[in-house]
């Protein structure tokens, strides 16, 4: 699923560029288009979901685009940042917090949807990742560096392939929906999620992954995550 992000405090504009990206002709099937009003909001939201592709007015009350941007840069070097605004004097700022694009208003459809050509290409080409907010740090994960999500109690546990553990303050519903089944991960129990191409075997009740740490499948569970499994490995292994 292809992400985006639109933050603009000019609720006209906002719904207009939003109208203006559905009608995308090369849009991928399963896009999602999210709109802010603020910079404190979409840094909230995509610390929680890291976003693919972030269109940010330049000039905002309180927190501008520019700040804005630099505060995403500092937790996430690769999401695409494009600055949206009706006065070409914020280049050179554009440029400092290393923006994909810059586009001026009134938009373009030509140039939109190039814009966006040319970045979903480039987000096609990255490693899928998740931005975990740790006690003292957020983290940049790759997915495919997940091998099981455990919840308990206040904390979320991120297992790694190369056996670190990540622990986050954020619950686990925050997460989950940058955790999906096209990208390989399961829900099989209340409190945990596995990515299934890092299972070693499984039975009735429970999961055993690669690493040798055992994953309890919820009874109610077992059928979905079957299916879900073996649809996973066999279309994995028809792309080889």
């Amino acid at each position: 699923m292809l992400r985006i992000a639109i933050c603009d405090d000019m609720l006209e504009f906002l719904q207009h560029t939003k109208q203006t990206v559905e009608q995308w002709p090369n849009r991928p099937a399963t896009m999602l288009v999210e709109l802010f009003t603020d910079g404190d909001a979409l840094i909230g939201a995509h610390s929680a979901s890291p976003f693919d592709i972030i269109f940010l007015d330049v000039l905002m009350p309180l927190v501008n685009g520019i700040e804005t941007a630099a505060e995403i840069r500092q937790q996430d070097k690769s999401v695409k940042i494009v600055f949206l605004t009706s006065s070409p004097e914020y280049a050179v700022d554009s440029y400092r917090v290393k923006a994909n694009n810059y586009l001026l208003k009134p938009l373009e459809l030509q140039k939109l949807f190039a814009c966006l050509d040319e970045l979903t290409e480039e987000v096609r080409q990255q490693a899928k990742a998740i931005m975990v907010k740790g006690r003292h740090a957020v983290h940049r994960v790759e997915l495919q560096n997940i091998e099981y999500v455990e919840s308990d109690n206040k904390y979320v546990r991120f297992a790694l392939t190369d056996g670190n553990v990540l622990t986050s303050t954020n619950p686990l519903y925050m997460y989950e929906k940058s955790l999906l089944l096209e990208d390989g991960f399961f829900k099989c129990h209340r409190s945990y999620v596995v990515n299934i191409h890092k299972i070693k075997s499984f039975t009735h009740k429970e999961i055993t992954m690669q690493s040798g740490w055992r994953v309890p499948i919820a009874r109610n569970s077992y059928k979905e995550f079957e299916a879900a499994y073996f649809s996973a490995v066999f279309g994995r292994a028809g792309e080889l």
